[in-house]
């Protein structure tokens, strides 16, 4: 693994492996064991997008190790305006030793692997979010879930996470069940893709069906950064998708729920939900630290 841009950036061995190693490092750093592979490393943090949990889990994960991260915002940047991102690539490939870079376009962070003589990690694009459900796999892969054997149902958007989670299920031989509005399913292609992996997803438009005898239920916002234009629309197309207490109901009794967060309470998800004894949101985002780190040191040869 060169770069993390994907999941499909993954074998299915290679999954197995980051989860023992996310689960070794989280160990160690609950008992305060921390050793320092990553002396003197550094990385570069791009954001085009704010974010609370990708920038402190990134800048923690690096310090755990041993390493520093800088931040360097969109106007610090300005992919375009600037510079392009093929010399923001060059420059920043003599300086630090690992780029992590959140933004709108998902060709910009392939862009910047391209040109990058550094591995590239994708924090967040519009087609995937794969740090994020490399940790959420690994929550239900710490609980003692047999991936091969649970079924997940997303309700809510097709979204960049929806398409990171349906690709790491078919490695991990999860089966999926995706629960849209007409017109808000996940790129085909991605679908395609899932299913040449082997992966098993079914798309539908009924919430009921899709979280029935479900083991996870997984939800996300509505209305994403960029797409603040749309309220009205999502609002409305999204109403009868909202993961609430009486569509719990429909699942199994011990089913969990996920969300990547940030959570807009009262719409996608309820408080009484979120807040729930079956909610493992907390987990997912500790679960990005720890995650995070396993793919850094994968990434420098240190894993």
């Amino acid at each position: 693994m060169k770069h993390f841009l994907s999941i499909r950036d993954l074998e299915r061995d290679e999954v197995q492996r980051l989860f023992r190693l996310t689960a070794e490092l989280k160990a160690r750093q609950k008992a305060r064991e921390g050793g320092v592979p990553l002396a003197g490393r550094s990385m570069a943090l791009i954001f085009e997008k704010p974010s609370l949990r990708t920038r402190v889990t990134f800048e923690v994960g690096m310090f755990q190790l041993g390493g520093s991260a800088v931040y360097l915002a969109a106007q610090e940047i300005g992919f375009g305006t600037r510079e392009t991102v093929p010399d923001v690539a060059r420059n920043l490939s003599r300086w630090v030793d690992i780029v992590t870079a959140r933004v709108f376009a998902h060709g910009t962070v392939e862009a910047l692997a391209r040109h990058a003589s550094v591995p590239v990690i994708n924090g967040l694009s519009d087609l995937e979010h794969p740090c994020q459900a490399l940790a959420d796999f690994f929550t239900l892969w710490e609980r003692g879930l047999d991936l091969s054997r649970t079924r997940l149902a997303w309700v809510g958007d097709g979204n960049n996470v929806c398409h990171s989670v349906l690709l790491l299920a078919a490695l991990t031989g999860t089966a999926v069940t995706v629960c849209t509005p007409p017109g808000y399913e996940p790129h085909p292609a991605v679908v395609d893709a899932c299913r040449a992996l082997g992966g098993r997803v079914t798309l539908t438009v009924e919430a009921r069906e899709a979280v029935e005898g479900a083991d996870v239920i997984y939800t996300d916002v509505w209305i994403s950064m960029g797409q603040e234009q749309e309220r009205e629309r999502r609002q409305e197309a999204f109403q009868r998708y909202q993961v609430n207490e009486t569509l719990l109901r429909f699942a199994g009794g011990q089913a969990l729920v996920m969300h990547c967060l940030p959570a807009h309470r009262g719409e996608e998800i309820t408080d009484a939900v979120l807040d729930g004894p079956r909610s493992v949101v907390l987990d997912q985002a500790e679960n990005r630290l720890h995650a995070q780190k396993g793919i850094i040191l994968r990434l420098l040869g240190d894993g």
